[in-house]
């Protein structure tokens, strides 16, 4: 039975002459668990929002949806409320209110369901998802994993025929998205609810899913199973090759089959081992261990420790480390576990009560140019946007007035933002933000660039291009720290890798070392390839040992130099 059905869907939004959606047909059956996979900027997130009438964007659309079998448009509000669940990317934009039990009734209440229906519901709810714990809480007191599997849970209690999400895991570390993603799992298979997934973390998601739609510049270019659409992205060396799952990567470089591609460590490893028999393996291509240069200290902590309240305990507690000019320094950990606060007290947005943070050798709070040598890209970029479109907020970036167009070209050319120039930057999607951000403190060309999740909502292809930004930016001598859940990337890009719990920092290391060894934090070429290549940490460290080669997807080049000021 159709659970949705999409019917030649082309949609406008206002003053863009392309359209951001173009002739787009498929159904969902009931009880499918379906992934949306494709560029940010694609039009994935639009798409999903017009299957929730009430999250549609204003513009021109063309075509139809049907849900259960009726014009999806014509259902009644409160239907539309309880059958079609839609949980967004931020988890703070979806609670409403002060106490965990409170937003999980907040939905039921507000449909005028009886007090003792919504009880049992919302018992029944948190004894699914393992809420009872902090059932009690202010949701201020949850990490951003707990927000969104509230989020997840107070959508759920509304019993939905379908589930829409995206992009629900783009805030949460590797272990807490790894648990929602499950949670995902089970409700569908235990519920029978329908699952569409937008989603650029792939890992999990692709395993978990009975069909895969790739979107491409408001189309959609593949529909099927996970073998169907990735030998789809290999023969045409498309960009989104560089998001697939490491052993999905690895199998389609190394062989020239199309069935049974591994998705998940377990595969990807029986794959290899099985390869290995009949194979040479050269482990002289796998990376050497380069030591850390530590001519000139950019950045130090010394014996940090910062609480929000007296009443309250530390969120860092003796935090020391040093980070040196032309290096990117990568920090790793958990939700909740303080790396956020340890960046907003390094950009000087937040002032320990004991120890001391050092630019250049000099007391943060003696140093006069402060915000000209740091720039801070948060977590939420809409933090730095204060203008009606991106063109007049990158413009506030600009000291060269004169040449004020040529570098707003040149940085947005670079993040491949040139055709939202003229949009509100809220109005982008979450990787078009990211990247508007990204122009803008590149723009400011300060010494030290601190990022939090900055390859958030980014695509494999724009990833590459970043590195290549990181890469110049280390040549030109400027330091960057970045805070981020992205293993894969980090290990790539990093000249030294963190891990912080409680606090503080507990590891550190050049990414070769600080990548052997551990279960969780640690990337997904370590996993499977520990027993046959135990120094391997990265896809093409493997694919190189035996002789592949991954497809060429992207040949963008970066160049810094026409955009500073």
């Amino acid at each position: 039975m159709e659970c949705l059905k999409i019917e030649n869907m082309t949609f406008n939004y206002p003053e863009t002459e392309k359209p951001t959606l173009k002739d787009i047909s498929f159904t969902v059956e009931k009880g499918e668990f379906v992934t949306l996979i494709g560029k940010s900027g694609c039009g994935k997130t639009t798409l999903l929002r017009l299957l929730k009438p009430s999250l549609s964007p204003f513009g021109e659309k063309t075509g139809k949806i049907y849900f259960m079998g009726e014009v999806i448009d014509g259902l009644e509000r409160k239907d539309e409320a309880s059958k079609i669940g839609f949980v967004m990317q931020n988890p703070e934009n979806q609670i409403v209110t002060d106490k965990v039990w409170h937003e999980l009734a907040f939905g039921l209440e507000s449909l005028g369901i009886a007090t003792e229906e919504i009880r049992m519901r919302v018992a029944e709810m948190a004894s699914f998802f393992g809420i009872q714990n902090w059932f009690h809480k202010d949701v201020t007191e949850l990490s951003g994993g707990q927000k969104q599997m509230l989020n997840l849970a107070s959508v759920m209690v509304m019993q939905p025929e379908c589930l829409i999400l995206d992009e629900p895991t783009s805030q949460l570390d590797p272990i807490a998205a790894s648990e929602f993603l499950r949670t995902l799992e089970k409700i569908n298979k235990e519920l029978g609810t329908t699952v569409i997934l937008s989603e650029h973390r792939l890992e999990e998601a692709l395993s978990l899913s009975d069909r895969i739609l790739l979107m491409d510049d408001g189309s959609l270019l593949a529909d099927g199973t996970a073998d169907f659409v990735c030998s789809v992205i290999k023969d045409r060396s498309h960009g989104m090759f560089l998001s697939l799952p490491t052993p999905a990567k690895i199998f389609c470089s190394l062989s020239d089959k199309t069935e049974n591609v591994p998705l998940t460590i377990r595969d990807g490893a029986a794959y290899l081992r099985e390869y290995r028999k009949n194979h040479e393996c050269d482990s002289s291509a796998l990376r050497s261990f380069c030591e850390r240069k530590t001519d000139d200290t950019a950045l130090e902590l010394k014996n940090v420790y910062f609480r929000y309240r007296k009443e309250l305990p530390d969120v860092l507690s003796d935090l020391s480390l040093k980070v040196y000019k032309g290096e990117v320094y990568s920090i790793l950990g958990g939700n909740g576990t303080g790396k956020t606060t340890a960046m907003s007290v390094m950009g000087g947005i937040l002032k320990p009560y004991s120890g001391k943070v050092l630019i250049d050798g000099i007391g943060i709070e003696k140093t006069d140019d402060l915000y000209e040598k740091i720039c801070v890209l948060p977590q939420n970029p809409e933090f730095l946007f204060t203008e009606k479109t991106v063109r007049e907020d990158l413009l506030t970036a600009v000291k060269d007035k004169e040449n004020a167009e040529k570098l707003i070209c040149g940085a947005a050319e670079l993040c491949e933002i040139t055709k939202v120039l003229s949009m509100h930057p809220y109005d982008l999607s979450g990787g078009e933000k990211q990247r508007a951000a990204l122009s803008k403190i590149l723009l400011k060309n300060p010494s030290v660039l601190l990022m939090d999740e900055p390859t958030k909502g980014m695509e494999g292809e724009f990833k590459e291009t970043f590195a290549k930004i990181l890469s110049e930016l280390k040549n030109m001598g400027k330091t960057v720290i970045i805070v981020s859940h992205d293993i894969e990337f980090c290990a790539e890009n990093s000249d030294c890798c963190a891990l912080f719990f409680d606090g503080g920092i507990v590891s550190q290391d050049v990414p070769g070392k600080f990548f052997s060894g551990k279960s969780f934090y640690t990337t997904g070429a370590n996993k499977m390839a520990r027993e046959i290549l135990p120094g391997a940490y990265l896809a093409e460290e493997i694919i190189n040992a035996f002789g592949g080669k991954m497809p060429v997807c992207s040949k963008k080049e970066t160049d810094l130099s026409s955009i500073q000021n």
